[in-house]
């Protein structure tokens, strides 16, 4: 069955938007795995804007499933994955001025500095994730860098869903997914996933888990964080 990693992102946002403790990720995390998600996903990025240091070791502690940790390049977090040591690092671009994270990595820019930390990793006992664009040139890139999984962006067939761009998009994913199963990559994806969009992308090759934050913690507001989580669970079990 595909897996459902939840990313809690946005229940931190809306702590860190009156600077108070609540709502505390922690017990969303808690929430997201007995409604059944198999892993929880955060985003610590460079300026603390939702996820802060000290959540990520608190959640080391107690995400009983798969904890995803997505980071950019930058040397103090890296440093932090490190003595943290989650089950997976997923490597994403970062811009400080971005809302969301816009885009894939460039493997062919960074390729050196993202091969030597893959292998730091690797010996620390943790898989390496690479956000990247549904790009088989890209792919193989990971794969010669001995990435273990990829996660492909899906943001553009989400932003265009219900278009013939969205078709298109659709294909791109589709065939990147089969070339990365190919090269023995895990397949991952995410990025505007909601209930409306997912269920074409249910069909993608190989496909392993998909991580899903803002529509999750979105629609928590109207019927409830374990519902939304078990909501989407039923639509990836194709019930």
């Amino acid at each position: 069955m595909i897996k459902l990693g939840v990313n809690i992102d946005h229940i931190a946002t809306l702590r860190q938007a009156r600077g108070i403790n609540y709502p505390d990720p922690l017990q969303g995390a808690k929430i997201c795995e007995e409604s059944g998600a198999q892993g929880i996903t955060v985003h610590l990025r460079e300026d603390r804007r939702h996820i802060i240091d000290q959540d990520v070791y608190a959640l080391k502690k107690i995400v009983k499933g798969k904890l995803n940790l997505e980071m950019a390049l930058a040397e103090d977090i890296i440093e932090i994955a490190a003595d943290i040591k989650p089950d997976q690092i997923t490597l994403v671009p970062e811009k400080r001025e971005e809302l969301t994270t816009e885009g894939g990595l460039d493997l062919a820019k960074n390729i050196k500095k993202i091969n030597n930390l893959i292998q730091r990793f690797k010996s620390l006992g943790t898989t390496i994730s690479l956000f990247i664009e549904p790009d088989i040139e890209t792919i193989k890139i990971a794969s010669d860098i001995k990435a273990d999984s990829i996660e492909i962006h899906t943001g553009r067939y989400c932003d265009n869903y219900g278009t013939t761009t969205a078709e298109k998009e659709l294909q791109k994913i589709y065939e990147a997914a089969q070339s990365a199963c190919e090269l023995n990559l895990v397949v991952n994806a995410g990025h505007g996933l909601n209930i409306e969009n997912i269920k074409p992308l249910l069909k993608i090759p190989g496909l392993e888990e998909l991580n899903i934050g803002h529509s999750i913690i979105s629609r928590a507001i109207f019927i409830g964080l374990g519902p939304a989580v078990q909501e989407m669970l039923t639509i990836i079990k194709g019930k």
